[in-house]
């Protein structure tokens, strides 16, 4: 039997072919701790260090403001605890949006249990913060904004650019989780003006348990795991080499891919979009009137529900929401958020394609996707 056609990249991407013709001599020769001051130890450090250049040559920064981590969760752990720990003092009052992934989300209700206080910002219909919204919530004791560069559900680039003008303006630090959008489009932390910048390599074809965090030089920051002084003292723990060598693989591969992969993953995008069209004239896509990223379809098929879709959907891997929301499958928190009535949101598919993604396969899924929605309808 085949394999289905994957549409499901916003979960994970497999990792690419190249990626691990790079890691496999990795993980045979390049075994030494990178912090061990003999042959293996260096071979292992050059590994490493040639791996943050090519992570900061997709981001247009400093290498050393490249830190090294377990995932796109750790990264935005460190980056929101590890800015508030170092400027408490100043203040105990964030902001951040009603929208955010579990790995912020969770983390801004841990510092609330420590006294901390966290004002979210509504989105507006269209799934979009207006930066003004961010400024009103701003308060004397506001010490860091943290809010993601790419809704994981609908895929709609929020307005990073200018709510760092405005955190900059007042003295704030600034976080984005970027997962979703490093390697789909082109995110130079410099254009967007962050101070911190998360990256997860299971979304950009890298393997998972590995990811990087980019705090710009001189951000007050206090390392979030506590033991040895690796990663010039900002995350402890032995390097994981072969993982960050893939990662530092895929940045570079889409550095050279970039322009055309996001052309590509656009163009697959709107044919599938027009393809559902056909048979169902009244498909809703949340986000479509502002900007999104190239790859993302989050619609809604009025009166299928999508959990029922996917469970007579033979030949298509599509979601009814995000992996990480899926113990509540037919329920997205962004979509409320959004305002989107329960019997819409309910009917909302998540279909993402990806680099491999081609014209055959989405004509092939549009075809099922259909006739499964026709099932349930007529029945």
């Amino acid at each position: 039997m085949p394999e289905p056609i994957y549409l499901d990249y916003n979960a994970t991407t497999p990792v690419a072919s190249k990626v691990i013709d790079e890691m496999l001599p990795v993980l045979r020769e390049c075994w030494g701790n990178p912090s061990s001051s003999h042959v293996y130890g260096k071979r292992a450090r050059a590994t490493l260090e040639h791996a943050r250049e090519r992570v900061a040559a997709l981001l247009d920064c400093e290498p050393t403001e490249v830190v090294f981590t377990g995932g796109g969760t750790e990264s935005d752990n460190a980056a929101v605890v590890g800015v508030a720990e170092a400027l408490e003092e100043r203040g105990r009052h964030m902001v951040t949006s009603a929208i955010e992934h579990p790995a912020v989300e969770q983390v801004c209700r841990y510092l609330e249990r420590r006294g901390w206080r966290v004002t979210r910002v509504a989105v507006q219909t269209t799934g979009r913060i207006d930066p003004a919204d961010v400024e009103a919530a701003l308060e004397a004791g506001t010490t860091l904004i943290t809010i993601m560069h790419a809704n994981n559900e609908t895929g709609v680039l929020q307005p990073i650019r200018e709510i760092a003008e405005i955190a900059h303006a007042h003295d704030i630090v600034l976080h984005t989780d970027a997962a979703q959008s490093v390697g789909k489009l082109a995110v130079a932390v410099n254009e967007l003006g962050v101070d911190l910048l998360t990256i997860a390599g299971h979304k950009l074809y890298a393997p998972k348990g590995v990811g990087a965090l980019y705090i710009r030089k001189g951000t007050p920051f206090a390392g979030f795991l506590r033991g040895a002084a690796h990663e010039s003292g900002r995350r402890s723990g032995t390097e994981n080499t072969p993982g960050i060598a893939g990662l530092g693989a895929a940045c570079e591969l889409a550095s050279r891919e970039l322009e055309l992969r996001t052309r590509r993953m656009r163009e697959m995008r709107d044919r599938l979009t027009a393809a559902l069209r056909v048979p169902f004239p009244d498909l809703l896509v949340h986000g479509e009137a502002v900007e999104r990223l190239p790859n993302t379809l989050f619609a809604a098929i009025p009166g299928v529900n999508a959990a029922r879709l996917l469970e007579r959907l033979d030949g298509v891997a599509a979601a009814a929401g995000a992996a990480c929301h899926s113990d509540t499958p037919g329920s997205s928190g962004v979509l409320g958020a959004m305002g989107v009535p329960a019997e819409l949101a309910a009917a909302t598919l998540r279909l993402s394609v990806g680099r491999n993604t081609t014209p055959a396969d989405i004509d092939t899924a549009a075809e099922r996707i259909a006739r499964a929605a026709r099932e349930i309808r007529d029945a």
